[in-house]
């Protein structure tokens, strides 16, 4: 069989969620599968190298036409332009992602992480709101042989707003990178990065994309209340992720705290530096309004980093009990949460315990096999 995965959006070398999805889910089919011819579409203006680890399979074609994307995906929608199986010989189309591609004949599969886009438009730049109107999300989920999402909530919430059938949305959990463990605090590569980095204190850790759907002026403020308490006087905020829209406002409210010295705004976290922050930070926090699936928590969890995140969408199916929730509205419980796990190590044994048992659910092998069958399936 001849799958053919869009794998464009990689070509930013970003860090997101879908982005990691995408990454690990190509990973994990290429080691897998050794049955099926895979080609990456990757076509665009310019884009970072892909890895030669997948280059080297045998299994493995790249098509890159260096049309712009949105050219291609213009007509495609309203040109009717000629479809992607067609050009391309595929017996089968996945998009991990809802990016335009559109099918004649061949089965195509996608996957929609979720709906955060109609429920919250406001957490959305006016640039973003219209590429996501350009896709033509709905009829593109209509229209595909099947949907793939990352949890119930989703699956639910597509059955709901768009009126697909539960039968036609199948759920399939994604991993957690292999990468990330829990480390012993005497690990030399932890002290090393330790000292480098200057981390000497207790932190709270924050680790996504600052924009608003994330919540952070409340973790912001959560923390300034802490510092009132002179048993919190050495803990530290740090706040690591890439800029995302309306970031400035974050900025700002962090200026106007009276303890700002103590807030780190740290940027983009490397891959291979995530496995520090973790097993470093004191407790993991995320009050996102609203989240399909939720991957820092749980790589958090990996790290043996307990986590207090909010108590909508699907944080409770992914977390399962295994950490602190909170109204994410409710500035004073998340400040008496914190407290709570700051100071009774009982509590936070238990949560560490709970949360590397909660990640241990979530394996890309598994979720690998679980698509390639419905490839096969489809």
């Amino acid at each position: 069989m001849n799958i053919l995965i869009d794998i464009r959006l990689l070509g930013r070398g970003g860090l997101t969620g879908v982005e990691e999805y995408t990454r690990q889910i190509v990973t994990h089919l290429l080691n897998s599968d050794s049955q099926n011819h895979y080609q990456l579409f990757y076509n665009s203006w310019r884009h970072k190298p892909l890895s030669e680890l997948w280059l080297k399979k045998n299994t493995v074609s790249v098509i890159d036409w260096k049309i712009p994307n949105r050219l291609l995906d213009m007509s495609m929608r309203f040109w009717n332009g000629p479809k992607i199986d067609k050009l391309t010989g595929a017996d089968l189309v996945f998009s991990p992602h809802f990016n335009i591609l559109a099918t004649a004949d061949k089965p195509r599969l996608i996957t929609i992480h979720d709906l955060s886009f109609l429920h919250h438009p406001y957490f959305f730049s006016m640039r973003e709101r219209l590429w996501q109107w350009s896709q033509n999300f709905a009829a593109q989920v209509r229209t595909a042989s099947r949907v793939i999402t990352d949890s119930e909530f989703t699956q639910s919430d597509i059955n709901r707003r768009l009126g697909i059938p539960k039968e036609r949305i199948l759920v399939i959990y994604p991993g957690v990178d292999p990468a990330l463990k829990k480390l012993d605090l005497e690990d030399p590569e932890l002290a090393n990065f330790k000292k480098l980095r200057g981390l000497n204190f207790p932190f709270l850790l924050y680790l996504g994309t600052l924009e608003p759907r994330k919540n952070i002026p409340a973790i912001i403020k959560a923390f300034s209340l802490l510092k009132t308490q002179k048993r919190f006087y050495d803990l530290e905020l740090v706040i690591a992720g890439r800029p995302g829209w309306l970031y400035k406002d974050i900025l700002k409210t962090a200026a106007s705290s009276p303890v700002k010295n103590d807030i780190i705004f740290w940027g983009p976290v490397k891959n291979e530096d995530k496995i520090f922050l973790y097993n470093l930070a004191e407790v993991f926090v995320y009050p996102s309004f609203f989240e399909g699936f939720g991957f820092p928590p749980l790589e958090a969890q990996k790290c043996g980093c307990p986590a207090v995140v909010a108590d909508r969408t699907s944080l409770p199916e992914i977390m399962n009990e295994s950490a602190l929730m909170i109204n994410p509205w409710r500035v004073d419980d998340l400040t008496e949460v914190l407290e709570t796990l700051l100071t009774q190590s009982k509590l936070r044994g238990e949560l560490v315990r709970k949360g590397l048992k909660n990640a241990e659910r979530f394996n890309w092998q598994t979720t690998a096999k679980e698509i390639l069958k419905l490839f096969h399936h489809v």
